[in-house]
């Protein structure tokens, strides 16, 4: 009869010893180094009202998550705060080898209380709308800095709204991640928030009629007064005009955005890096694009967000008192 020879048990130890490393080294890298610090920052919240009231954070169990969310919608969080401390505090559990029911009816029963409560109308960030865009890149344009800063801000602020991405997305972009075509601009995101196996979003930028807002044109302009021909696409500032090899932080967008609004007399306060992508989902809402269109171009995996934005779009377009005369 055929048999199998068993492996000497040294070996066996060996081969046992690497799939461990291995699986430590995957499970390590199943979430971004943004998620996971976002999971951390989530639970020492949690840690923290835990150990100021004699509990346990870890394991915990429904009762105290439960007490923990209604502490926190007593400081006015939002819902979408609430479910996603839920979610990191379970996602920690997992992984310290522990079991947290985050369905249990202690956490489901209170959130759905506390939404009736409280409302879940979420009070966000203001889209930049286009009317707002081109103010912002007219203000830029009329500044006296040295025309390398000015090129790079407008490029950023343009290529950010046109390919409605997220702050951090405009500032991990690389040089290589271009492609200029006879049509436009190819941009590959090789990864993204919703992204996180990697699989890359390629987007296309077209040629505007107007050259001073045209992403692709103030893209070219930029490497070609930058001289950038690898590596981060848009960088820090040593003092004077002289350009770093330093990424730019995804911090770096919101601010620039706020700066230039309220150079332009603008109220800034309720605008924010996000404040891009929402404008291109809205303008794109006003101008009839169809919701998947918006999609392909945000990198969206659910039309929840994106309907809010048509629907935004729409208040006054599709008004039942448009009908009616007075």
């Amino acid at each position: 009869m055929f048999q199998i020879k068993p492996k000497p048990r040294s070996e066996l130890s060996f081969d046992i010893k690497k799939l461990q490393q291995e699986t430590i080294f995957n499970l390590q890298n199943s979430k971004s180094n943004n998620t996971v610090r976002a999971y951390k920052s989530d639970f020492n919240d949690f840690n923290l009202f835990c150990s100021k009231n004699g509990f346990n954070p870890l394991p915990t169990d429904p009762k105290i998550v439960s007490l923990y969310l209604t502490y926190l919608s007593n400081k006015d969080s939002k819902i979408s705060t609430l479910k996603r401390r839920v979610a990191s505090i379970g996602v920690i559990h997992k992984l310290k080898g522990h079991y947290l029911d985050t369905k249990h009816p202690l956490i489901v029963e209170n959130l759905m209380g506390i939404k009736r409560r409280k409302g879940s109308i979420q009070n966000g960030k203001k889209p930049l709308l286009i009317n707002y865009i081109k103010q912002i890149i007219n203000v830029i344009d009329d500044q006296i800095n040295n025309e390398i800063k000015k090129q790079r801000d407008k490029s950023i602020i343009l290529i950010g709204f046109s390919g409605g991405f997220r702050r951090n997305e405009i500032v991990s972009l690389n040089y290589e991640d271009l492609d200029f075509v006879p049509e436009g601009l190819k941009i590959n995101l090789k990864r993204s928030k919703t992204d996180q196996l990697g699989e890359g979003l390629l987007k296309g930028l077209p040629y505007f009629d107007n050259p001073k807002y045209c992403p692709v044109i103030s893209v070219k302009n930029w490497i070609d007064i930058s001289k950038i021909n690898s590596g981060a696409l848009f960088r820090r500032f040593l003092k004077g005009s002289k350009l770093s090899e330093n990424r730019l932080t995804d911090q770096s967008v919101a601010l620039l955005i706020k700066e230039y609004l309220k150079l332009a007399g603008i109220e800034n306060r309720n605008y924010s890096g996000h404040s891009l992508r929402s404008g291109f989902a809205t303008s794109a809402a006003e101008s009839g694009a169809e919701e998947r269109s918006i999609m392909a171009m945000t990198g969206h995996k659910s039309a929840e967000m994106v309907r809010r934005y048509i629907k935004e779009a729409n208040l006054f377009k599709n008004n039942a008192l448009n009908k009616i005369k007075f």
